[in-house]
């Protein structure tokens, strides 16, 4: 449309690689609508990015806020080996639901759909603040995982609908440098709840700021949409089928990774039957994709998946999300179990992570947004990321703080840099109508890659801790930390209520399980290393067509002052 190109200083006179063109390599960086050049943009464009942004901090704390608070939760809560779900059932609906809420966002517009999955968040975190039983906090759980996983979606789509893909690297960046810190500082406020006040407020923290995020978008979100197709008509074209298959696929798999090596061995059937029927579920759910009855309205569409650079990139998004949970997960066992450190103290010491992964997020998004070169980016990140886990497995009790503080920098700066330049190169080398789809399913893979980086790390740290806990020669201590309860119980107060030698026994069992679980994650690494070398370098369009951008309010004398200037005739508006 031409209007978004007017809107954004750009004309359809500008040259616009088709999908699958090479980078050009010289730019005018002279011209003040050379794609590499910033783009002025107006008040309403900044009212609607400040609360994306904040709306981005909601989710993100909350995404790893209970990482800390986890054992505290399951203990008072007499979890059992239940507490893993209290993890899972939040990352399992965040998950499953993001190609339906994708879908239903082409049908019934942006904003709408940003005020439902809030509201849902808000409804999931007084449900588990008041939990009075394990059960109540897993539906909260997953009630707030679907608010969650739409609220990480909403955000990325509404962006990609306002901003042109060439200048998307630089305020990704922006949001996902909000999201990082989000993520690292959640572990922090969660062990300053824990150690100051009940562990409910970790979820009523979320109600006042889901109001707040409510009122910002009911004020300023105000974005086009098609109002003429009736509701029934709407509803018609939603993908039922597709979306039965693939929730139930997701939740399969996740049964499987959460029971295996704890409640069940991963040689049994009631592991290896939920682990076939999701992976073949997986497989049915692509295959009835591509059925002709749904290409027209599917969940995600096929040809996302079948040209080589969106398809390695929404690899390399699942393998990053592994490497940031599984980070994000056990560096906190680390320091409470292994070095002694409070929940407060433990987030505290996550914050080289939050901090320079913000910092580098940033950078790297300005960065693509000059090169307009991604490969080059996520070389560099995952290399990075290789190294950083690698030296992560050598941590032990007498690991020095300057040590663990340089390598978690190093980690920042990899998984920084994959923050802001992934969904780009997802988005390269489709079309713009293809954008929810896209988006869909980059947030999907990457959602689906939190549940392994959470459920495989966690398998692996308490299988071998069961094989090390003969070292601790104590029975009783054995018993109590077997079964899945290791994890639960690595808490500093814990661990030194034991008398001596065992505390240094049960601390060295644990010093050796996660080391095993950093090894393992290394391979996972090393992987992402190499299927970034298959993705092509496409060139990233630097104009917009989307009927989903801002609406525009004329008086009847004119353009609106301080707004932005764009054409008249534009899709119904909202």
């Amino acid at each position: 449309m031409g209007n978004e190109n007017i809107e954004y200083g750009l004309t359809r006179d500008q040259p616009n690689p088709p999908p699958g063109k090479p980078l050009p390599v010289d730019h005018d960086d002279n011209n003040n609508n050379s794609p590499s050049t910033p783009l002025p943009r107006g008040w309403r464009f900044w009212a609607v990015f400040s609360a994306i942004c904040f709306t981005t901090l909601l989710a993100a704390v909350e995404s790893t806020v209970v990482s800390t608070a986890l054992p505290v939760i399951a203990r008072e809560l007499d979890a059992g080996n239940l507490y893993v779900w209290f993890v899972n059932a939040y990352f399992l609906t965040s998950t499953a639901f993001l190609p339906l809420i994708g879908q239903m966002c082409d049908l019934f517009g942006r904003r709408w759909m940003m005020i439902a999955v809030v509201s849902l968040f808000a409804l999931g975190s007084g449900v588990a603040g008041g939990a009075d039983s394990a059960a109540m906090m897993i539906a909260g759980r997953a009630v707030q995982g679907i608010g969650g996983g739409g609220i990480n979606l909403l955000i990325e789509l509404v962006v990609s609908d306002l901003v042109p893909l060439r200048q998307r690297g630089a305020y990704m960046g922006l949001v996902f440098g909000v999201f990082s810190l989000g993520t690292a500082v959640g572990p922090l406020v969660g062990g300053a709840i824990v150690d100051g006040t009940t562990w409910r407020w970790v979820f009523y923290i979320n109600l006042p700021v889901s109001g707040a995020a409510l009122i910002l978008h009911l004020l300023f979100l105000r974005v086009n949409y098609d109002r003429e197709t009736s509701i029934l008509e709407r509803l018609k074209k939603i993908d039922y089928a597709g979306n039965a298959i693939l929730i139930g696929s997701v939740v399969s798999v996740l049964i499987a990774l959460s029971w295996g090596g704890t409640r069940y061995e991963w040689k049994s059937y009631q592991i290896l039957v939920p682990l076939f029927l999701g992976v073949f579920g997986l497989v049915l759910f692509h295959i009835y994709e591509g059925a002709p009855w749904v290409r027209d309205y599917p969940t995600l569409p096929e040809r996302v998946f079948k040209r080589r650079t969106p398809a390695a990139a929404l690899v390399i998004a699942f393998i990053n999300f592994i490497c940031l949970f599984w980070t994000l997960y056990f560096l906190p066992i680390y320091f409470q179990a292994v070095l002694g450190m409070s929940p407060t103290v433990s987030g505290l010491a996550l914050l080289p992570t939050a901090l320079l992964s913000v910092v580098t997020g940033a950078i790297a998004g300005v960065v693509l947004t000059k090169t307009g070169r991604y490969r080059p980016l996520h070389i560099v990140a995952f290399a990075l990321i290789v190294l950083a886990l690698g030296l992560f497995s050598r941590f032990n009790r007498n690991t020095s703080h300057a040590e663990w503080v340089i390598i978690q920098i190093i980690a920042a700066f990899g998984l920084g840099i994959m923050m802001s330049t992934n969904l780009p190169a997802v988005q390269a080398d489709l079309p713009e109508s293809d954008t929810a789809a896209a988006t869909a399913a980059f947030a999907f893979v990457r959602a689906y890659g939190s549940i392994w980086g959470v459920s495989i790390p966690a398998a692996i740290f308490n299988a071998k801790f069961a094989r090390e806990s003969w070292r601790i020669d104590d029975p009783q201590i054995e018993d109590r930390l077997s079964g899945g309860n290791a994890y639960e119980y690595a808490n500093a107060d814990f661990i030194r209520s034991f008398p001596e030698p065992q505390r240094d026994r049960v601390i060295d069992v644990y010093a050796r399980s996660l080391q095993l679980i950093w090894q393992v994650s290394l391979a996972f690494a090393l992987l992402g290393f190499l299927i970034c070398f298959l993705e092509k370098e496409i060139a990233l369009r630097a104009h917009l067509e989307t009927e989903f951008g801002l609406e525009e309010k004329r008086p009847a004398g004119g353009l609106e002052a301080g707004s932005d200037t764009t054409e008249v005739n534009r899709p119904a508006q909202e």
